[in-house]
């Protein structure tokens, strides 16, 4: 039978020794080129072993520039010498939570019992008023003497589905405890994050800022090598993956996680063609598989909105069958399908807002051109493969129920 031959191939195991090496939840002994940035941030989490409020810290860089990599790297450290040593009589607690996940980090009520949840208390998932929850936050937490770190990763998330009101209101719970002391590390990958903050915001919470620059090629190189000799069988790797991999991965800003995720998906294609050899051709089909995967990861995540005007320009690209259509022709079409969806018309403001937003998530190429005495309007290309696109259609369609 057709399965007992593939299950019989995978079971030799010709290519990999250890993938979890490769996987983005592997924490590494030590992180490659950021010793100078985990020395900062050490510095400035330090004062919590002695019992002492920390800084706020706020973390930028672009995706897979090792910026969660390295707090956590530092959480345990301390953790561990909060363990064997003094910590001011105090105890010191450190929790984590990416506001990226849904139904997570979507309402400041969702945030805070989730924050109790990890603290060892319990509130309903829905139900009581806010100030409530901020109540039994402050009970939970003044029950004893201690030093807490709360690390908000992709914080921008956050503050994009809420508002920026909660980070205020967290900075601000330090005036009303007394034996507790709470200090926030927010990690984003917009660098521009804290200027979009309420001035008020921004004052309460920016005492230290630290930028991650993304790794050149031969940093990323450096960083395959090490996991490579670990994750595949001695041998495996013809030459010229590792550093194809990483010179992929330093177009797309010296994204860490990329590279990683481009050399274990090349592996595990070889290993599916029964093949005992990573080859070039391998990476090659790797990285089509990933922006294959990450446009309609970015189309079916999107919100209904974003999704209705990706949608137009698709139907228009084809109906026109040429590359060119403008801002006008797009909204025209946004109309009909809001009739037809029953969904609320947006201005056409805003639609022009989510149409840069489309060319910022490189699903389209947006220019502005100038139309003389009649104004300027912008001239939109679809930037989505025709490998992908009747996938994307497919997605579109389902999500939008058209």
């Amino acid at each position: 039978m057709e399965l007992d031959n593939i299950f019989n191939a995978f079971s030799e195991n010709k290519v990999f020794e250890d993938k979890f090496v490769l996987q983005n939840n592997y924490s590494p002994d030590i992180i490659p080129h950021r010793d100078k940035q985990i020395e900062q941030i050490a510095s400035i989490l330090a004062p919590a072993l002695r019992g002492d409020k920390t800084s706020n810290l706020f973390v930028y860089g672009q995706t897979g520039s090792g910026k969660t990599l390295s707090v956590q790297f530092v959480r345990d450290e301390l953790l561990r010498r909060a363990r064997n040593g003094s910590t001011g009589g105090k105890k010191l607690r450190i929790e984590y939570l990416n506001c990226k996940l849904k139904k997570v980090a979507d309402t400041e009520y969702r945030i805070l019992a989730e924050l109790i949840k990890k603290l060892g208390g319990e509130v309903p998932s829905t139900g009581l008023p806010t100030d409530q929850v901020y109540n039994r936050f402050i009970e939970l937490v003044e029950k004893e003497d201690q030093i807490i770190i709360l690390i908000l990763d992709e914080i921008d998330q956050a503050v994009k589905k809420i508002s920026d009101n909660f980070l205020y209101n967290l900075t601000r719970l330090n005036t009303e405890l007394s034996k507790t002391q709470i200090g926030l590390v927010g990690i984003s990958n917009d660098l521009n994050f804290l200027e979009s903050l309420d001035p008020r915001v921004r004052s309460s919470l920016s005492e230290e800022e630290l930028i991650f620059p993304p790794y050149n090629a031969l940093q990323l190189q450096e960083i395959l090598n090490k996991r490579g000799e670990r994750a595949f069988k001695k041998g495996v790797l013809e030459e010229g993956v590792v550093s194809k991999c990483a010179a992929y991965a330093a177009r797309e800003h010296g994204d860490a996680r990329r590279a990683l995720d481009l050399l274990r998906i090349s592996g595990e294609l070889a290993e599916r063609e029964g093949k005992s050899k990573v080859g070039l051709q391998h990476v090659d089909m790797a990285n089509e598989k990933m922006d294959r995967d990450k446009i309609l990861d970015t189309i079916s995540a999107a919100p209904k909105q974003l999704q209705l005007v990706i949608y137009s320009i698709i139907s228009l690209t084809e109906a026109k069958k040429i590359d060119r259509i403008f801002t006008g022709d797009i909204y025209n079409l946004y109309q009909q399908l809001c009739q037809k969806t029953k969904t609320e018309v947006l201005t056409q403001r805003r639609v022009g807002d989510l149409i840069a937003e489309s060319d910022m998530l490189g699903l389209i190429n947006a220019q502005v051109i100038s139309k003389g005495r009649h104004g300027r309007t912008r001239e939109i290309v679809l930037s989505i493969p025709k490998t992908v696109l009747d996938k994307s259609k497919i997605v579109l369609k389902e999500s939008l129920n058209l």
